[in-house]
C-alpha cells in the first residue's frame, strides 16, 4: 500500500533530471496529466516494467502528457539503468533520504501513478499489473482522442502481475 490512493491529491515535488532539468509536477500538470513511476536500478520488476512504460511513452506522451521516471538511484547508476532497458522519458532522482518517495508513502517499487490534471490520482498500482498499465494506455489515448494501441504483442507472454 502507499499513503496516496485513488482519488486522493498527488503531494508536489521538485527533482532534478539526469540531464539537470529541474521537474515540478504542478507544472507539468497545468500542461497534462503525469504517469510517475518510482523505482529502484537493482529491482527485477522495474527492469521488467520500464520497458512497457517506454511503450505508453512512445505512444501517447506529447500534447501535455508526460511519462517521468523517478529513480532511488544515484544519476550516474540510473543513466546506466535507462539505457540498458531503453528509456528516453525524462528520469529525476529521489535520493539522499528519499524525501518524494517518502511523501508518497512508498513500501515497495515499482510504484505507478497516474495523476490527472487537477492533481488527482487517477491510478496507482505497486509493482506490475498488466491490466493497470492497460488502464493507464486507455486514459492517456483518451486524453489524446487516439485509438488504442495494443500495449503488449500477441506472441508476448506477459503476467497478470509481478509485486514489487
Amino acid at each position: 500500500m502507499t499513503k496516496i490512493a485513488v482519488g486522493q491529491t498527488a503531494p508536489d515535488f521538485r527533482l532534478k533530471a539526469l540531464d539537470g532539468k529541474d521537474y515540478l509536477l504542478s507544472a507539468l500538470l497545468e500542461r497534462g496529466p503525469v504517469v510517475a513511476a518510482f523505482f529502484k536500478i537493482s529491482c527485477p520488476v522495474c527492469q521488467f516494467t520500464f520497458p512497457f512504460l517506454e511503450r505508453i511513452h512512445k505512444r501517447y506522451a506529447g500534447d501535455g502528457v508526460t511519462i517521468l521516471g523517478i529513480s532511488q538511484d544515484n544519476p550516474r547508476d540510473t543513466k546506466e539503468f535507462c539505457q540498458e532497458f531503453g528509456v528516453t522519458f525524462p528520469v529525476v532522482t529521489d535520493e539522499k533520504d528519499y524525501p518524494v518517495s517518502h511523501a508518497y508513502g512508498l513500501t515497495h517499487v515499482p510504484t505507478i501513478f497516474l495523476v490527472d490534471t487537477g492533481g488527482k490520482v487517477k491510478v496507482s498500482c505497486m509493482g506490475f499489473g498488466k491490466k493497470d498499465l492497460e488502464t493507464i494506455a486507455a486514459q492517456l489515448a483518451e486524453r489524446r482522442k487516439m485509438a488504442r494501441a495494443p500495449l503488449f504483442k500477441p506472441d508476448e507472454v506477459i503476467p497478470a502481475n509481478k509485486p514489487g
